[in-house]
């Protein structure tokens, strides 16, 4: 968004789009939360609860839904506005700081667990161990599956054991791909890089599916029969509706799961930045408002 990678920007540009605070006022119609509650906001901030996808409790798919940082100031600003129904009550188990990243980062990757019926006896794979992957890796080992973790990097072996990985393969090495083919039943793909997708279809069981959240720009090539064959599913989803929000918020408290992340006053946003631009993050970084 700060680039207008996705072309949607609007300049200036306020960014902020998981964002935890305490609520300061409310409209006559509010629901569920009152002035005072702790309260988070992700990517959504409004939905027309009236749509045939709002009516199946799909708010996250609202042909008219607002975002929080699409054409309007996100949460880096001193106040940020939302339809109550998106702002999400953050149980005492989740903590302010590191709770602000499931509020885009965590649904992203818990809502297809939930969207897809994905199993404790299933076997799933996680591509990329970054800002989302780490926390897929903890969310999908506490669900109870056997976790593959992949990663284009060897050094991120032991660490994807230490997040609930069971077994780790490079996601570049044809030969580990081949060892593994028709294991898996799920495989969430987090990365935006370009992957031999048909390694990573073919390591899929019958009915088995790839699914896709992180932004892959290109066109991924996908060959008919490779489907066909073993009634196999590609798929992708955006965030997830204000009901699988409070049920990951639940999940992380009674799980105690967490971000990995690293935390910069908002005086040094700039820095904040650039660390992310070096590749430096590890995994999501946090500002608090210092400047109050």
């Amino acid at each position: 968004m700060l680039d207008n990678e996705w072309g949607m920007s609007r300049y200036p540009f306020v960014g902020g789009h998981e964002v935890v605070g305490k609520v300061v006022a409310t409209g006559p119609q509010a629901k569920r939360v009152k002035v005072g509650d702790r309260v988070g906001l992700g990517w959504n901030s409004g939905s027309c609860l009236c749509c045939p996808q709002c009516l199946a409790g799909d708010h996250n798919m609202c042909v008219s839904g607002e975002s929080t940082i699409v054409g309007r100031p996100g949460g880096f600003a001193d106040r940020v506005r939302s339809h109550w129904i998106w702002a999400a009550p953050m149980p005492s188990g989740v903590d302010s700081v590191s709770g602000g990243p499931l509020l885009c980062g965590g649904i992203t990757v818990f809502n297809p667990l939930v969207q897809f019926g994905v199993r404790s006896t299933h076997r799933v794979g996680v591509v990329g161990i970054g800002g989302l992957g780490h926390m897929a890796l903890r969310f999908v080992n506490k669900w109870g599956c056997e976790v593959t973790a992949f990663t284009s990097s060897d050094s991120k072996h032991e660490e994807a054991k230490q997040l609930g990985a069971h077994y780790v393969v490079n996601s570049r090495d044809s030969a580990a791909l081949r060892k593994i083919a028709g294991s898996l039943d799920f495989i969430l793909v987090t990365v935006n890089a370009s992957l031999d997708w048909s390694a990573l279809l073919a390591a899929l069981a019958p009915r088995g599916r790839i699914h896709f959240v992180g932004a892959v720009l290109e066109p991924i090539p996908v060959a008919a029969f490779g489907l066909i064959g073993g009634q196999k599913s590609v798929s992708g989803s955006p965030s997830g509706s204000p009901r699988v929000v409070d049920d990951m918020l639940a999940f992380c408290a009674r799980h105690q799961i967490a971000p990995t992340i690293e935390e910069f006053p908002m005086s040094r946003i700039n820095d904040a930045i650039q660390h992310v631009r070096d590749g430096k993050a590890r995994y999501r970084v946090v500002l608090r408002n210092d400047l109050n």
